[in-house]
């Protein structure tokens, strides 16, 4: 809920995004004169093709559900992409239909848990809404120990030095987190986990806060990750990020190495040297929720 003194979060949106859009980007002259950044809500107003007291309106809070169009047309002016135009038209949908987590602790179905425990060589996990990590295969615990369940990646990705040390592309991956999480987690930011996860964060890490002020959304299911793991060295590891069905808000995070690389070569020797650790590790259980 949203109190009277708060514009609620499309307002906050359509301000930090228009604030990030460069006149020059959408054709108007930066005279040098400029006394707001980005662009002035009457030039936003002008590109959407709406009134510029209806878009104060709008970044005012005093009209929180605009029709699909207005909003379609508002995210053109405003250079949103297809991930962040969704999300725009999400904060905008009544409270009652947007879905609504439970409060139960989430469970990995027994048939996810027991496949991910099969490969022996692709590295994989299924995390929540919120990023924790809710099952692992035991390949993705050697990979990272911050991948095991009852972690959460994104306070892992910003907090943990080891993460930092693992990733060679660790600023490039935190750029890539933080609008993933905002896309998977959804309009409803008042959500208590995830009340909690932005505050501590926001607290600890300046990097975090400032990437999380800016509320880029992109959905990145796929990719590629640079790690330099300490028994075995550098890995270049592509990932794939999938949606468990019938599981709201579940994900499936799969790595692989390219066939015949060194990174595969190094794929196979982290395995070995897991399974010469922990000989008689279960992959259906050792390392996910029962």
């Amino acid at each position: 809920m949203t109190s009277n003194d708060d514009p609620g979060p499309l307002a906050k949106y359509l301000r930090v995004r228009r604030e990030l859009v460069r006149p020059e980007a959408v054709g108007i002259p930066d005279t040098g004169n400029r006394r707001v950044p980005g662009l002035r809500r009457e030039e936003v107003a002008f590109l959407a093709g709406v009134s510029s007291d209806y878009y104060v309106r709008l970044e005012q809070g005093r009209d929180r559900h605009p029709s699909e169009q207005v909003l379609v047309s508002i995210a053109q002016a405003l250079q949103l992409d297809e991930d962040a135009t969704a999300y725009l038209l999400k904060l905008a949908a009544s409270p009652g239909r947007r879905r609504r987590r439970s409060g139960s602790p989430e469970k990995v179905s027994v048939g996810i848990r027991t496949l991910i425990g099969t490969w022996p060589l692709t590295p994989a996990y299924v995390h929540s809404a919120y990023m924790d990590i809710l099952a692992a295969n035991p390949l993705a615990v050697a990979l990272s120990p911050f991948n095991a369940p009852g972690h959460n990646s994104v306070i892992a990705a910003f907090l943990e030095p080891e993460l930092r040390s693992l990733h060679a592309d660790w600023e490039e991956m935190t750029a890539r987190v933080v609008p993933y999480l905002r896309s998977v987690a959804g309009p409803d930011v008042d959500e208590p986990r995830l009340v909690e996860i932005v505050g501590e964060l926001s607290i600890r890490s300046e990097r975090f806060r400032k990437l999380w002020a800016r509320q880029d959304v992109k959905h990145k299911s796929t990719g590629t990750s640079l790690l330099r793991h300490p028994q075995v060295g550098p890995l270049e590891l592509h990932y794939e990020k999938l949606l468990v069905p019938g599981a709201p808000g579940q994900t499936l995070v799969t790595y692989h190495a390219e066939p015949g690389s060194d990174s595969e070569e190094r794929l196979r020797l982290l395995a070995s040297l897991n399974r010469t650790a922990h000989p008689s590790a279960d992959a259906a259980r050792s390392t996910a929720d029962s």
